[in-house]
């Protein structure tokens, strides 16, 4: 590996600058990535993801009407100082706790052009420096450490590293979907080509990217040179693939890690309650109750139905 590949990631970029339109018209005026996981905003689960893989250095890439972002993750003194005086520790520490967790930046975006814009937008913060990319839509278990293989794939092969997993051939048109051979390690690929979420009959894998990436600065260069793409945006699927064409160039390849952990999908309304009431149902103060009343629930539907 060069010793450009070998510098130690320490960045991570989360865009944030989409409108949320899915969701409207709760994110008519609070950002998609506030929206309560149980009682956590979604976008701190993946802050804490990237701090969890040591990326303390966070920079999102938001747009308008996002301040309630910055706010979450500033102080709040009035209500620490109301709590502190309640004698209410636990709540004290959790609303601490978001405001320790990581040095975070901001910077908008301005017009939104597409994932691709949104990543070159973060190059004057990453500088010429590896960093990984976290999808806000996207929400990766902490028993299933995948940053951490991502990083470790990365040491190994070098380039830039995109998490895949597997899908049903009819989902496939959602994703961005992969070509890829094998390496000889269990669930590391060597990727050839990339193509954004193509017809189920054109799609060349049934591996989907989810919003992980692990990329070499390199990816700026190829952004810059990158036209529009499908919906008229820049898509950062496009710039992969052009880095995955040309591997012996320094700072180009692609890999892949296809992911077979625990992840749940806030980007979907369907999918989104879904993902509360699993992670609910795991919670030591509210999982039994929830889980008894789930199964009374089933037991309910299932009555008055027939």
């Amino acid at each position: 590996m060069s010793e450009r590949d070998s510098r130690p990631v320490r960045k991570a970029v989360i865009p944030a600058a989409g409108q949320g339109t899915r969701f409207l018209p709760a994110t008519k005026a609070m950002p998609k990535e506030m929206l309560p996981v149980v009682d956590t905003p979604a976008i701190q689960y993946i802050v804490e993801e990237a701090v969890r893989a040591g990326l303390d250095d966070v920079l999102m890439i938001t747009g308008r009407n996002k301040r309630s972002l910055e706010d979450h993750f500033d102080r709040n003194v009035e209500l620490e100082v109301g709590l502190e005086a309640k004698g209410d520790a636990g709540k004290l520490a959790r609303v601490q706790e978001s405001t320790d967790l990581a040095q975070v930046h901001y910077v908008r975006q301005g017009d939104p052009k597409g994932l691709g814009h949104a990543v070159s937008v973060a190059e004057q913060h990453v500088g010429d420096e590896p960093f990984v990319v976290l999808l806000g839509d996207d929400i990766v278990d902490p028993r299933d450490p995948l940053l951490d293989t991502m990083i470790k794939v990365r040491e190994e092969f070098g380039g830039s590293v995109v998490a895949f997993m597997e899908v049903p051939a009819d989902q496939i048109h959602l994703y961005g979907c992969a070509v890829a051979e094998p390496t000889g390690q269990t669930d590391v690929v060597t990727v050839s080509g990339l193509v954004e979420k193509p017809r189920r009959e054109e799609a060349p894998s049934n591996l989907a990217i989810i919003g992980r990436y692990l990329l070499d600065p390199a990816v700026f260069d190829v952004l810059r040179d990158t036209p529009p793409g499908k919906g008229g945006e820049i898509q950062l699927t496009d710039a992969l693939q052009t880095l995955a064409a040309s591997p012996d160039k320094p700072g180009h390849g692609v890999h892949g890690v296809v992911f077979r952990g625990r992840r749940y999908d806030t980007g979907d309304k369907l999918d989104y309650i879904k993902a509360v009431v699993r992670l609910a149902s795991e919670r030591e103060d509210i999982g039994a109750e929830l889980r008894s009343w789930l199964q009374e629930f089933v037991q309910d539907g299932a009555g008055a139905s027939s």
